[in-house]
């Protein structure tokens, strides 16, 4: 073929069948900035197209605006090398061995990092690449190995020969992905560089040194696809791995991102109610609480279940001691905060609503927007009148939990004093009437007998909204086998809570522990009685899965484990809804003249 002929490789090549090109992820690869130009070596981009992917080169521009467009259409980010990190960004002046520093990139790839974090986007640094993550997220960059390190440096850290030359060797930590990656305790890498991480920060890890103790690779220590090496792996052969690395975490964002299109994504209870005396506004990205619009979106999560959370006083205590706002009575206070959630919903009504039904949830998802549920969590905002079971079904409350930490007037907790052996006498007509105007009985919290009372008493299925798995961690909270059993046999749903003291007794909790309790689950009940009820502001919340931002992390966990999208779906909510839907559609005619308006 006449190589000039470029109409005749057209029509040889991709375009001359159907589907033209089968999808490779996006990688975009941060460009250098360079008199007046953004440059790249070619190397980069090669090495991206050689592991499957489709590179794009970003530009440095600080506009956040512009920053978050882009990462909306890329699956995977490659931090390319280049010159010094001005010391100014992390508050310390300039050493006078200080190299060359290009302003025109700093902000904007400290932006970038930091928005493609809490999008979990996959990140790849090299050499400059992994000091910006350690700058964007807490780490700490030396300005120069050889002024400002206690330690004598051992090891040309740069290199005079061509960069394809192995210069040293790093010792990589065994079980890092640096390891599963090149299955040897200690690799051949080049280098040229004079600035180095000098501690990694809390989110992250080293997993390479050199020889002299300069660490030379960092992973996620949260379970995310991030990693920065200091050589450049873009010159050698050696370096492949690393970029098919790169490529195969963008692939598995880029699915779960498209699931998560799909699918309905319903958490079915968080307590950020509990901190609106703080000032909060869920329409502000804000570190003091776990979820927020923002949070949600970056984690492709649709809806929630915020509930009003009523603290259980004890003997003696009044309860308006209890809480931050000024009411006089359990049912005052769950009111004042469901008309603080209709305030900030109806200020951001474009962006959220709030849901009544299985079909409001998928309507809102539909048009774009996402969705609040309102649940109480203690029964003792009735305030002892049957009459305000119907009066909160009115105010669109989808479920109530019976009972908190200690017994009330309608069962026995799990932390209580066996007060009523049970379900109370009011209790069992509490359950009854919750049946009648179509409310969700919740069992999380209430105790054993509690909670085979609510099986044989409620009509319809029952639900514990944030329970996890008691033969995996020993805690009255947690579900016992037989418990799941009956749940299941009855049609209820287990919803795993991230809650970590009812994930581990002792040490640690992180998302592996809560992936454990999910299958237990899972093995005990079966796909259909299981889902997620994070518990995020009442203390949920663990390494890895952390706030509503982790939850797209969490399906590209599951998706790796070989679960399917069906089976995600109803993790996801759908077994949830399932059970909402058959509790709403067999209340009684009375609950059907109810305008919901």
């Amino acid at each position: 073929m006449n190589p000039f002929d470029w109409q005749q490789t057209l029509a040889c090549g991709a375009y001359s069948r159907f589907p033209e090109a089968p999808r490779r992820p996006v990688i975009g690869i941060t460009g250098n900035f360079d008199d007046n130009r953004c440059t790249l070596a070619s190397t980069y981009y090669k090495m991206v197209v050689e592991a499957g992917g489709t590179p794009v080169i970003i530009p440095p521009i600080d506009n956040q605006e512009v920053i978050i467009n882009t990462l909306a259409h890329i699956d995977g980010l490659l931090l390319s090398g280049g010159g010094d990190y001005n010391p100014l960004y992390c508050g310390e002046q300039p050493s006078p061995y200080l190299g060359g520093i290009c302003s025109e990139r700093d902000l904007a790839e400290l932006l970038t990092v930091r928005l493609a974090y809490n999008r979990q986007i996959p990140m790849l640094g090299i050499c400059r690449g992994i000091q910006t993550l350690a700058m964007a997220l807490g780490g700490h960059v030396i300005q120069d190995l050889c002024h400002q390190r206690d330690i004598p440096q051992t090891v040309k850290h740069s290199q005079q020969a061509p960069r394809e030359t192995q210069t040293h060797t790093v010792d990589i930590t065994p079980n890092s992905i640096l390891h599963d990656l090149y299955k040897d305790d200690s690799i051949a890498v080049n280098s040229f560089h004079h600035q180095a991480v000098g501690n990694p920060g809390k989110l992250f890890i080293a997993t390479a040194r050199a020889k002299d103790g300069v660490i030379e690779a960092i992973e996620s220590s949260d379970f995310k696809p991030v990693m920065g090496v200091q050589w450049h792996p873009e010159c050698l052969a050696s370096g492949a791995p690393l970029f098919k690395w790169l490529v195969d975490q963008a692939k598995a964002y880029h699915e779960a991102c498209i699931l998560h299109s799909r699918i309905l994504t319903l958490d079915t209870h968080c307590d950020t109610p509990m901190l609106f005396h703080q000032g909060i506004d869920i329409a502000v990205r804000d570190p003091r609480i776990l979820v927020d619009l923002h949070k949600m979106d970056e984690g492709h999560q649709d809806a929630t279940i915020m509930v009003s959370y009523l603290p259980q006083p004890k003997l003696g205590e009044t309860f308006s001691s209890k809480v931050a706002f000024d009411v006089s009575s359990p049912f005052e206070y769950a009111n004042l905060i469901f008309d603080k959630i209709e305030a900030m919903v109806a200020a951001h009504r474009d962006e959220v609503s709030i849901a009544r039904t299985p079909s409001d949830l998928y309507e809102d998802k539909r048009k774009g927007r996402k969705s609040i549920m309102l649940g109480i969590e203690n029964g003792i905002a009735l305030n002892g009148d049957i009459a305000n079971v119907k009066h909160f079904a009115q105010r669109g409350v989808v479920y109530i939990t019976l009972c908190h930490n200690g017994d009330n007037d309608i069962c026995d907790s799990a932390k209580g004093c066996n007060t009523h052996n049970g379900i109370s006498r009011f209790g069992e007509k509490v359950v009854k009437e919750m049946n009648r105007w179509g409310i969700m009985v919740d069992l999380s919290h209430a105790g054993e007998r509690s909670f085979y009372d609510a099986i044989d008493i409620s009509a319809t299925p029952i639900v514990c909204s944030h329970s996890s798995a008691r033969s995996l961690c020993n805690h009255p909270r947690n579900l016992t086998d037989d418990q799941m059993r009956a749940l299941a046999s009855v049609g209820g749903v287990a919803q795993i809570t991230l809650y970590p003291g009812f994930l581990r007794s002792e040490g640690e909790a992180t998302v592996m522990d809560a992936i454990a309790h999910l299958e237990h689950a899972i093995h005990i009940m079966g796909i259909d009685h299981v889902g997620i009820g994070s518990d995020f502001d009442g203390d949920g919340g663990i390494r890895g899965l952390s706030c509503s931002s982790e939850m797209l992390s969490f399906t590209r966990m599951l998706l790796a484990r070989r679960y399917n999208p069906a089976d995600l779906q109803k993790i996801w909510g759908g077994n949830f809804l399932r059970v909402m839907s058959i509790v709403q559609q067999s209340a009684n005619a009375n609950t059907n003249s109810i305008s919901i308006e």
